[in-house]
């Protein structure tokens, strides 16, 4: 918690009030309890108020539930990570307590539920504990056949009060919340959190008020990386969707289906990912993007039919939102274990493109470049996200919709002769005719997965197989060729470049201003196109003496992960190596410095190479 200045406590025993710049509050109790409705209000109230905020949770994949937890970093500055270590702890249950107040910073507050937590005398000395009938005061509160349904409500409240939080904001959150529902309902969450807020924290402890945050020139929005890409999909103009349910994808799948229709559009939940796929592919055929998506099981099911995408020439956007695994895995857990699937799945050669969205807002602008790269290059197109992008919420400037909303209805003005797999067009790129296009010459192309001609009938010519294998890949090529070159966090040049992808931007790049506010020489990169890679990479890596990979995923045989495998693979590069981890956490800050420290202790301790090793 950063304290900007402190006032005494004022007249009357009252708390002094301490003014902060961010905190870091975990909740921990049971998926049942509605703790995820906590850090819901709370993320969306610090985006109503100019507010930086990121969220981070873990539930039981369990359908009886069990244990879970969900963490909210609310700052007034810039806000990169979930926050390493907590400054307020909410513990419903012994549990709770015990399993999560070693997250604390020393000195930190546990607010624990005195009916269900007995406080261990030991860890009283390191952490400040305020015990608060929080089960039984809600009953009093509420009373009814709802028992303590309610606490979580009431624990919002108790936030609410030692956080100096704009009521009438929360109040009007709760009521979006639940007025859709049965009046009562509404009535006892906020009549909760009212007996929340008015309960004394008198002559017990400090309150606290964040600073100002920065005015920002336009609206935030806050919603989760899987809110974004359903809304990014149909700001690009996608009116198909067909899928099947799996953690953590079904969000996308329902917020389409329930959105889609808005705009003239559908959403089909098939009865496999099988069918998902296929489905998809019609659609997208029939002359508009379409999109289908899973997690890791699901992408496997459906790597034969994006062969025949690939094949076929048809523009697709997949969604893949990764989880743990292998086979069922960790389904609640994070993992970045799929790049490889999403690269090189399926038999023969399929080259397809693969982005990596690096926050929630950039998931809305992935989904909609996603579509664009679809229908340019005629490719399927693979979003790589993970667990932890998907649930968590982050606030980010309003997008400009009138600018970045688009039609992307099928062209049906007739045409003389056509050719959707013409191997002398310029730019070496395929073009499909909707269904209903009239084509004068009366000679209409096919589209099959067999090798084909440039008509699309089907072939064995191996000079036309080989043609079209190039045709294939050269399109990837020239999208290459495009790309950005991306920017380096940090100096171009010095001792250690730690690379990532995905959920992993803001901690690396909370990792290197740590880094360097002590004096190391460490800078950062981060790959939002993975397949393919964007031009200079090995230049910036010459620049420095290190590169290490932060990736979420097993270091593998050779002690290195799927990105950093790929990279080595691409550039022959043996100082390429890996920073990994597989316990279904995101990274914390203090994990990347410590694991890089043993990476350049291991380095140092080997024979010299001429290399200058710097301190870190």
């Amino acid at each position: 918690m950063s304290e900007a200045t402190m006032t005494a406590p004022t007249s009357g025993g009252r708390p002094k009030v301490s003014k902060i710049s961010e905190a870091v509050i975990r909740i921990a109790g049971n998926s049942q309890d509605g703790i995820q409705a906590i850090g819901g209000f709370l993320a969306r109230l610090a985006g109503r108020s100019e507010q930086e905020v990121m969220t981070f949770m873990t539930i039981p994949s369990t359908i009886s539930g069990g244990p879970s937890i969900f963490q909210v970093r609310v700052g007034s500055g810039e806000v990169l990570s979930a926050g390493d270590d907590a400054d307020l702890l909410i513990a419903f249950y012994q549990h709770s307590y015990e399993d999560h107040l070693k997250s604390l910073r020393k000195g930190g507050i546990v607010l624990f539920d005195s009916d269900h937590v007995q406080p261990k005398p030991e860890w009283q000395q390191e952490y400040r504990h305020l015990g608060v009938a929080i089960s039984s005061l809600t009953v009093e509160a509420i009373g009814g056949t709802g028992k303590d349904k309610g606490k979580n409500m009431f624990v919002l409240g108790l936030v609410a009060k030692m956080f100096d939080l704009n009521v009438p904001k929360l109040e009007k959150l709760i009521g979006e919340r639940f007025g859709g529902k049965d009046e009562s309902i509404l009535n006892n969450a906020l009549t909760a959190f009212h007996a929340g807020y008015s309960h004394s924290l008198d002559n017990v402890m400090e309150t606290f008020r964040f600073v100002e945050g920065q005015k920002r020139a336009g609206h935030q929005v806050v919603m989760t990386g899987n809110e974004a890409l359903g809304y990014g999909l149909i700001a690009a103009g996608v009116r198909f969707g067909a899928g099947y349910p799996i953690t953590p994808w079904s969000d996308i799948m329902e917020l389409l289906r329930r959105e889609l229709p808005k705009y003239g559009g559908t959403f089909v939940q098939c009865e496999d990912e099988i069918a998902s796929i296929s489905m998809a592919l019609g659609a997208s055929y029939a002359g508009r993007v379409a999109v289908t998506g899973s997690s890791g099981p699901g992408i496997s099911l459906k790597t034969e039919a994006l062969g025949y995408a690939v094949m076929a020439e048809l523009p697709l956007v997949v969604i893949d939102v990764q989880r743990g695994g292998p086979s069922t895995g960790m389904p609640t857990s994070v993992e970045q274990s799929d790049l490889n699937i999403a690269c090189f799945g399926g038999h023969g050669d399929s080259p397809r493109v693969v982005l990596a969205p690096a926050n929630v807002e950039d998931c809305f602008y992935t989904a909609i470049e996603a579509v664009n790269i679809a229908r340019k290059y005629s490719v399927p197109v693979v979003i790589l996200t993970d667990q932890a992008i998907a649930t968590r919420i982050e606030a980010f400037e309003e997008p400009n919709l009138e600018k970045v909303c688009q039609d992307i209805s099928p062209d049906l003005t007739p045409i003389a002769d056509f050719k959707p797999y013409d191997l002398s067009a310029s730019d070496g790129l395929t073009r499909h005719a909707p269904p209903g296009k009239r084509i004068a010459s009366g000679k209409y192309p096919v589209v099959t997965g067999l090798e084909h001609d440039e008509m699309g009938h089907p072939t064995g010519s191996p000079k036309l197989h080989m043609a079209m294998n190039a045709k294939r890949r050269n399109k990837l090529r020239k999208l290459a060729s495009e790309l950005p070159v991306p920017q380096v966090y940090g100096p171009p040049e010095g001792n250690v470049l730690l690379v990532g992808w995905g959920s992993n931007q803001g901690p690396i790049r909370e990792a290197v201003d740590r880094a360097r506010a002590a004096g190391d020489s460490v800078s950062s990169l981060h790959i939002r196109y993975i397949n393919p890679l964007p031009p200079g990479l090995e230049n910036i890596f010459s620049g420095f003496n290190h590169v290490f990979v932060v990736e979420l995923n097993d270091e593998g045989i050779y002690g290195y992960g799927q990105l950093a495998g790929l990279l080595r693979a691409r550039y022959c590069d043996a100082k390429i190596q890996g920073i990994n981890k597989t316990d279904g956490l995101t990274f914390k800050v203090k994990e990347i410095l410590e694991q890089t420290r043993a990476r350049l202790a291991a380095a140092k301790a080997q024979p010299a190479t001429g290399v200058t090793i710097q301190r870190i």
